[in-house]
């Protein structure tokens, strides 16, 4: 968002001065991420999720080039290509470990950045296509994530991609079509893992790209914040260099300490010991589970079990992938005209539920398909589409908000007095209220 009192860039050099005529990258680069892009004064480290997301691809996409160099994607070679990057290949085991446990805080970052959005808002408008853009993202990051634990081919590989693609079948008439289409096939063989390999390499690329979209459209309305009260002036914000590029810096010494202590110490934590027994389709594990960060749409997907007009395996697909795409219409399913949860005690209330609900979820989705269990899935995804269903678009006709305060630098400075007017009754116009 270009604010009126953002530092405009002046090149100092001639040689910059020089290029900036020519091919202003600099000037983009300073006006995205440097002292020319003002944001809120208020944020906390909370706003640190997304630039770790984008430190984490970044991770990804170098470990994965590298590692792509070694790996040989057939049936016959998959298994023991791993296992000579493992051993045989100069600081192998190294990058096979930050790229397989980078997945998991790739996603661990993401929903919490998610998360994050939920709580505080960021879905309103005017950012109804900065939160659209992040979830194609995690659809992509889901897809990318499936096709990267099919590769090294072990039996958790193997039965992954059976069960995964077999769920296309259900698709009444083009079902059968599609899952043979995907497959290459029957069932996973060369030309499934062909197929996936070229797609796991290709999609991060997409998701960059994606990904410099999203930062564009946040640009257009400027960074939201833990308030939800709208910039109004230069005293409401703070250049993004150095104040948040240092706070980023401290988020990312926290995160490499975990991350490099987890590859170091815990390098097979994230994982299941059954991927490292090859490839055998005559012998299916006793519990076939994918990767940890698909277990709660793993849970929605087993909670389906009775055939009601459609069969249940069909309405257990369909549960799975409205679970992602209820999320798309969020800006139109929560009326209320406050945008931060800090301010909103009856969403808050719900919020945590809704938290604890995905954690439950996550919990059942990695264990058997078999009592209590089942029974819990149906019911915490009973509630999971309930809270947006129902529960979100009633919570603003019973909920009082408490008083926002009437500019950012008031909240930072002084904290919400007294004199601020109640979030329910605000004029048009007042900050921190979504008006139609």
């Amino acid at each position: 968002m270009a604010y009126a009192w953002a530092q405009a860039y002046e090149p100092k050099s001639p040689l910059m001065k020089w290029v900036d005529q020519r091919l202003p990258l600099p000037r983009l680069v300073y006006g995205t991420v440097g002292g020319g892009y003002p944001v809120p004064r208020n944020l906390s480290h909370m706003y640190n999720w997304g630039a770790l997301s984008g430190f984490a691809l970044i991770v990804q996409i170098i470990t994965g080039i590298v590692l792509a160099f070694h790996y040989v994607p057939s049936s016959e070679g998959a298994f023991d290509s791993v296992e000579r990057i493992m051993r045989d290949v100069n600081q192998g085991w190294l990058l096979r470990y930050l790229h397989m446990n980078g997945a998991s805080f790739f996603f661990m970052v993401v929903y919490l950045h998610t998360f994050r959005g939920l709580y505080y808002g960021s879905y309103k408008a005017p950012r109804e296509i900065v939160w659209m853009l992040g979830l194609v993202i995690l659809l992509l990051m889901m897809a990318t994530g499936f096709m990267g634990y099919v590769l090294p081919w072990g039996q958790m590989s193997f039965w992954g991609a059976k069960v995964i693609t077999g769920l296309f079948s259900a698709i009444p008439l083009i079902g059968p079509t599609l899952q043979e289409w995907l497959l290459g096939g029957f069932a996973p063989d060369q030309a499934a893992l062909n197929r996936f390999f070229g797609l796991h390499y290709l999609l991060p690329f997409i998701i960059f790209g994606v990904l410099i979209l999203h930062v564009w459209a946040l640009h257009i309305p400027g960074s939201s914040n833990p308030t939800g009260v709208e910039v109004k002036g230069p005293e409401d914000t703070l250049p993004f260099h150095p104040y948040y590029t240092a706070k980023d810096g401290f988020a990312l010494g926290v995160f490499l300490l975990v991350f490099f202590a987890v590859v170091s110490f815990l390098p097979n934590y994230f994982g299941h010991v059954d991927n490292y027994i090859p490839a055998n389709p005559l012998s299916t594990p006793s519990h076939i589970v994918p990767e940890w960060y698909f277990w709660p749409f793993y849970a929605i997907l087993r909670a389906f079990t009775v055939d009601f007009i459609l069969p249940a395996k069909l309405w257990g697909v369909l549960g799975m992938f409205a679970a992602i795409i209820l999320l798309f219409f969020l800006p139109w399913l929560d009326s209320s005209p406050v945008r931060s949860g800090a301010y909103r005690p009856l969403f808050k209330m719900f919020f945590w539920i809704l938290i604890a609900d995905i954690a439950l979820l996550g919990f059942v989705g990695g264990l058997p398909a078999e009592e209590p269990y089942v029974m819990l899935s149906q019911l915490a995804t009973a509630y999971y589409f309930a809270h947006f269903l129902i529960i979100l678009p009633l919570i603003p006709k019973f909920e009082k908000p408490l008083p926002l305060p009437s500019s950012i630098s008031e909240a930072v400075l002084k904290g919400t007095t007294s004199k601020a007017a109640p979030a329910g009754i605000a004029a048009p116009g007042t900050p921190g209220v979504v008006h139609a």
